[in-house]
Protein backbone atom coordinates (compact mmCIF):
# COMPACT_ATOMS: atom_id res chain seq x y z
CA UNK A 1 0.00 0.00 0.00
CA UNK A 2 0.90 3.94 -0.75
CA UNK A 3 0.53 7.11 1.67
CA UNK A 4 -2.35 7.61 3.50
CA UNK A 5 -4.64 10.72 2.86
CA UNK A 6 -3.05 14.15 3.81
CA UNK A 7 -6.61 15.45 4.65
CA UNK A 8 -7.39 13.23 7.29
CA UNK A 9 -6.69 15.13 10.41
CA UNK A 10 -8.55 18.39 8.46
CA UNK A 11 -11.16 16.62 8.11
CA UNK A 12 -11.51 14.61 11.24
CA UNK A 13 -10.83 18.47 13.18
CA UNK A 14 -13.90 19.86 10.86
CA UNK A 15 -16.48 17.28 10.95
CA UNK A 16 -16.29 16.76 14.70
CA UNK A 17 -17.87 19.88 15.42
CA UNK A 18 -20.44 19.16 12.83
CA UNK A 19 -24.07 19.35 15.31
CA UNK A 20 -25.06 15.76 13.09
CA UNK A 21 -22.03 13.68 12.10
CA UNK A 22 -20.25 15.35 14.89
CA UNK A 23 -20.76 12.73 17.73
CA UNK A 24 -19.79 9.34 15.24
CA UNK A 25 -16.66 11.27 13.98
CA UNK A 26 -15.38 11.31 17.40
CA UNK A 27 -16.47 7.92 18.21
CA UNK A 28 -15.30 6.18 15.02
CA UNK A 29 -12.03 8.32 15.02
CA UNK A 30 -9.56 9.79 12.37
CA UNK A 31 -10.38 8.89 8.65
CA UNK A 32 -8.43 5.91 7.66
CA UNK A 33 -7.90 5.71 4.02
CA UNK A 34 -4.78 4.11 2.49
CA UNK A 35 -3.99 4.99 -1.28
CA UNK A 36 -2.55 1.94 -3.54
CA UNK A 37 0.35 2.63 -5.43
CA UNK A 38 -1.13 1.19 -8.87
CA UNK A 39 -4.34 3.06 -9.51
CA UNK A 40 -5.19 0.68 -12.28
CA UNK A 41 -5.61 -1.89 -9.84
CA UNK A 42 -7.80 0.47 -7.70
CA UNK A 43 -10.07 0.57 -10.74
CA UNK A 44 -10.19 -2.91 -11.32
CA UNK A 45 -11.21 -3.55 -7.55
CA UNK A 46 -13.74 -0.63 -7.90
CA UNK A 47 -14.57 -2.39 -10.60
CA UNK A 48 -14.80 -6.12 -9.27
CA UNK A 49 -16.94 -4.22 -6.05
CA UNK A 50 -20.34 -3.01 -7.77
CA UNK A 51 -23.14 -4.07 -6.21
CA UNK A 52 -21.04 -6.68 -3.49
CA UNK A 53 -20.79 -6.34 -0.30
CA UNK A 54 -17.09 -5.05 0.96
CA UNK A 55 -16.59 -8.82 2.25
CA UNK A 56 -17.57 -10.83 -1.16
CA UNK A 57 -15.63 -8.01 -3.19
CA UNK A 58 -12.25 -8.99 -1.32
CA UNK A 59 -13.19 -12.45 -1.30
CA UNK A 60 -13.64 -12.15 -5.55
CA UNK A 61 -10.45 -9.87 -5.75
CA UNK A 62 -8.16 -11.82 -4.14
CA UNK A 63 -8.82 -14.91 -5.89
CA UNK A 64 -8.76 -12.75 -9.15
CA UNK A 65 -5.21 -11.72 -7.80
CA UNK A 66 -4.38 -15.59 -7.82
CA UNK A 67 -6.04 -16.24 -11.15
CA UNK A 68 -4.01 -13.61 -13.00
CA UNK A 69 -0.78 -15.04 -11.45
CA UNK A 70 2.92 -13.20 -11.19
CA UNK A 71 1.63 -11.00 -14.22
CA UNK A 72 -0.01 -9.09 -11.37
CA UNK A 73 -3.23 -6.68 -11.86
CA UNK A 74 -2.23 -5.21 -15.18
CA UNK A 75 -3.94 -4.34 -18.38
CA UNK A 76 -1.76 -7.39 -19.83
CA UNK A 77 -2.37 -10.07 -18.02
CA UNK A 78 -6.86 -9.02 -17.55
CA UNK A 79 -6.02 -9.45 -21.78
CA UNK A 80 -4.47 -12.48 -21.47
CA UNK A 81 -6.45 -14.68 -18.73
CA UNK A 82 -9.65 -16.45 -20.09
CA UNK A 83 -13.20 -15.48 -19.73
CA UNK A 84 -12.76 -19.47 -17.88
CA UNK A 85 -10.52 -17.96 -15.42
CA UNK A 86 -11.88 -14.60 -14.77
CA UNK A 87 -15.37 -16.44 -14.33
CA UNK A 88 -13.78 -18.96 -12.09
CA UNK A 89 -12.42 -16.14 -9.82
CA UNK A 90 -16.11 -15.36 -9.41
CA UNK A 91 -16.77 -12.32 -11.97
CA UNK A 92 -20.00 -12.51 -13.85
CA UNK A 93 -19.47 -12.11 -17.56
CA UNK A 94 -20.38 -8.80 -17.52
CA UNK A 95 -17.33 -7.57 -14.58
CA UNK A 96 -15.33 -9.78 -16.98
CA UNK A 97 -16.23 -7.65 -20.19
CA UNK A 98 -15.88 -4.39 -18.10
CA UNK A 99 -12.12 -5.62 -16.85
CA UNK A 100 -11.32 -6.47 -20.40
CA UNK A 101 -12.41 -2.73 -21.89
CA UNK A 102 -10.28 -1.18 -19.05
CA UNK A 103 -7.75 -3.17 -19.56
CA UNK A 104 -7.60 -2.53 -23.82
CA UNK A 105 -7.91 1.38 -22.54
CA UNK A 106 -5.18 1.25 -20.54
CA UNK A 107 -3.11 -0.61 -23.63
CA UNK A 108 -4.26 2.27 -25.84
CA UNK A 109 -3.64 5.10 -24.09
CA UNK A 110 -5.57 5.67 -21.05
CA UNK A 111 -2.99 7.69 -18.87
CA UNK A 112 -3.48 6.98 -15.38
CA UNK A 113 -0.34 9.69 -14.37
CA UNK A 114 -2.45 12.09 -16.57
CA UNK A 115 -5.61 11.27 -14.89
CA UNK A 116 -4.33 11.97 -11.70
CA UNK A 117 -3.81 15.93 -12.40
CA UNK A 118 -7.42 16.05 -13.86
CA UNK A 119 -10.52 17.67 -11.99
CA UNK A 120 -12.64 15.26 -10.34
CA UNK A 121 -15.67 15.31 -13.09
CA UNK A 122 -13.09 15.06 -16.05
CA UNK A 123 -12.03 11.94 -14.55
CA UNK A 124 -15.53 10.41 -14.42
CA UNK A 125 -16.03 11.84 -17.44
CA UNK A 126 -13.00 9.72 -18.78
CA UNK A 127 -13.48 6.93 -16.52
CA UNK A 128 -17.64 6.61 -17.66
CA UNK A 129 -16.82 6.16 -21.17
CA UNK A 130 -15.30 2.52 -20.81
CA UNK A 131 -18.16 0.31 -21.11
CA UNK A 132 -19.57 -1.04 -17.40
CA UNK A 133 -18.19 1.94 -15.43
CA UNK A 134 -20.47 4.26 -14.31
CA UNK A 135 -20.04 7.10 -12.14
CA UNK A 136 -20.31 5.05 -8.59
CA UNK A 137 -17.37 3.54 -9.77
CA UNK A 138 -15.83 6.65 -11.21
CA UNK A 139 -16.54 8.12 -7.60
CA UNK A 140 -15.00 5.09 -5.68
CA UNK A 141 -11.39 5.52 -7.84
CA UNK A 142 -11.33 9.27 -7.15
CA UNK A 143 -11.88 8.62 -3.16
CA UNK A 144 -10.32 5.60 -2.57
CA UNK A 145 -7.28 5.67 -5.55
CA UNK A 146 -6.24 9.36 -5.76
CA UNK A 147 -7.81 10.79 -2.28
CA UNK A 148 -9.24 13.33 -3.80
CA UNK A 149 -11.06 15.26 -0.29
CA UNK A 150 -14.67 16.34 -1.98
CA UNK A 151 -16.50 13.67 -3.10
CA UNK A 152 -19.67 12.31 -2.23
CA UNK A 153 -21.34 9.50 -4.07
CA UNK A 154 -25.37 9.65 -4.27
CA UNK A 155 -25.98 6.28 -5.75
CA UNK A 156 -24.07 4.30 -2.93
CA UNK A 157 -26.99 2.29 -0.79
CA UNK A 158 -24.64 1.94 2.26
CA UNK A 159 -24.05 6.05 2.21
CA UNK A 160 -28.13 6.72 1.87
CA UNK A 161 -28.36 4.15 4.79
CA UNK A 162 -26.18 6.39 6.92
CA UNK A 163 -27.30 9.48 5.71
CA UNK A 164 -30.65 8.34 6.86
CA UNK A 165 -29.17 7.52 10.47
CA UNK A 166 -27.69 10.67 11.07
CA UNK A 167 -30.23 12.74 9.81
CA UNK A 168 -32.66 10.79 11.44
CA UNK A 169 -35.20 10.39 8.17
CA UNK A 170 -37.55 7.30 8.22
CA UNK A 171 -36.91 6.60 4.54
CA UNK A 172 -33.73 6.35 2.51
CA UNK A 173 -33.21 9.41 0.56
CA UNK A 174 -33.51 8.65 -3.23
CA UNK A 175 -29.64 9.35 -4.93
CA UNK A 176 -30.82 13.24 -5.91
CA UNK A 177 -31.84 14.07 -2.45
CA UNK A 178 -28.28 13.03 -1.26
CA UNK A 179 -26.16 16.34 -2.18
CA UNK A 180 -27.80 19.11 -0.44
CA UNK A 181 -27.67 16.64 2.89
CA UNK A 182 -23.86 16.15 2.00
CA UNK A 183 -23.52 20.04 1.89
CA UNK A 184 -22.74 21.03 5.24
CA UNK A 185 -19.61 18.83 5.20
CA UNK A 186 -17.66 20.34 2.05
CA UNK A 187 -14.52 20.43 1.79
CA UNK A 188 -14.48 17.01 2.89
CA UNK A 189 -17.33 15.29 1.90
CA UNK A 190 -14.88 12.11 0.98
CA UNK A 191 -14.61 12.18 4.90
CA UNK A 192 -17.84 11.86 5.37
CA UNK A 193 -19.00 9.40 2.96
CA UNK A 194 -16.32 7.16 5.28
CA UNK A 195 -18.08 8.28 8.31
CA UNK A 196 -21.51 7.74 7.00
CA UNK A 197 -20.36 3.65 6.07
CA UNK A 198 -19.32 3.24 9.50
CA UNK A 199 -22.53 4.79 10.76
Amino acid sequence: MGRRVSWAAEAHAALRKDRLLGKHVLRIGEVCITLPRDPFAALVRSVVSQQLSGRAASAIYERLVTTLGSGGVAPDSVLSASDEALRSAGLSTAKARTLRCLASAAKDGLDFLRLRRDEDERIVEALTEIPGIGRWTAEMFLIFALGRQDVMSGGDLGLRKGLAAVYGLEELPKPRECEPLFEPWRPYRSAACWYLWRV
